[in-house]
């Protein structure tokens, strides 16, 4: 779930009217392949996919797809409303499949990894399904607006947001694409003894920094031990580093204050993972461990276990850079390949 310290969204009935929706037939299985009961959407597109799914809409950047968690994630009126408009499943596939030639097959639940990217990339951001007149390419000199006039006889404006081309950046569309690998579903548990940063106390916030992606946390008001319980997301690609993870007290008028920062080596943990494939294999078990040193923030050795089928870890930090303060998280690794 991400938040804006500038402006924290209260939750609405955005995700009762997404769950509404998902309970349509057509919804309850993915877009793309097929795979029973989707717990991902991209909001511009209007489609309802699956994790593995999701992990290749998610490599073709925002611009193409702008995928959403059902259930993690906050939506905004205006995504909600999107995915209402356009009706779902069924109703984006008719147009976004709508030519798919004769005897091409669409990739299953079980399909590998390159051949649902083909698919999607095929669907999505070379629209080779679509009806001809209905297809935006890149063409130097044609701008934003001269496309959404072309458009706007046919769909809806929100519907053919994903078309749309920036008239400022026409590159070949494989440049800057990035490649995932999995999802780190980190929950932030609480903090002990934060720094002051205020006359008597603090209202923190945390944020993850994985790449160019961010992740921020709620904001809890004038408390030096606050408690989360809060589930932050970030996509891991193929050339992963550390997450870099800073608290702040936020300031209504002026720059927020750090309050500590640390990273997060998550080698350890997608290692352990990929070595043993399928967490549903196996019961509850140790595989690994990350390694109190030094040169890391760790308070004690970090346990790597399959727990209920899925691997998980349980990390307690001290902040650095800093006076005071320890986090505690637990990071679940979702992987895009199994």
């Amino acid at each position: 779930m991400s938040y804006s310290a500038a402006g924290v969204r209260k939750p609405g009935s955005g995700k009762r009217r997404i769950r509404e929706l998902l309970t349509q037939s057509d919804n309850r299985v993915c877009a793309d392949c097929g795979a029973l009961d989707p717990k991902w959407a991209s909001a511009n597109i209007g489609v309802f996919i699956c994790l593995k799914c999701c992990g290749v809409h998610r490599s073709l950047g925002t611009h193409i797809s702008k995928v959403l968690s059902v259930t993690l994630d906050e939506w905004s009126d205006e995504e909600v409303d999107s995915m209402i408009e356009i009706g779902g499943n069924d109703s984006a596939n008719s147009i976004y499949e709508a030519f798919i030639p004769d005897g091409f097959s669409k990739p299953g639940p079980d399909t590998t990894h390159d051949q649902r990217m083909r698919f999607i990339r095929s669907k999505y951001e070379l629209q080779e399904f679509l009806k001809p007149s209905l297809r935006i390419t890149s063409v130097k000199g044609t701008s934003t607006k001269s496309s959404s006039s072309y458009l706007s006889s046919s769909l809806s404006k929100k519907f053919m947001d994903s078309f749309r081309t920036n008239s400022s950046s026409q590159q070949p569309q494989l440049e800057g694409m990035v490649e995932f690998i999995g999802l780190l579903k980190v929950t932030l548990n609480k903090g002990t003894n934060l720094a002051v940063r205020d006359m008597m106390t603090s209202d923190p916030y945390v944020k993850l920094t994985l790449g160019q992606q961010t992740a921020q946390s709620t904001v809890k008001k004038s408390n030096l031990n606050p408690v989360w319980n809060e589930d932050l997301m970030l996509s891991v690609p193929h050339d992963y580093g550390s997450v870099k993870l800073q608290v702040f007290d936020y300031d209504r008028f002026s720059a927020d204050d750090i309050m500590g920062e640390a990273e997060i080596d998550i080698q350890p943990l997608i290692t352990s993972a990929m070595a043993f494939g399928d967490p549903e294999m196996f019961g509850d078990m140790q595989i690994g461990k990350w390694l109190k040193s030094h040169d890391n923030a760790l308070i004690e050795d970090s346990i790597i276990n399959i727990a209920d089928g899925k691997v998980k870890q349980d990390v307690q930090i001290k902040l650095q850079n800093v006076e005071s303060g320890e986090l505690e998280l637990e990071i679940e690794w979702l992987s895009l390949e199994s």
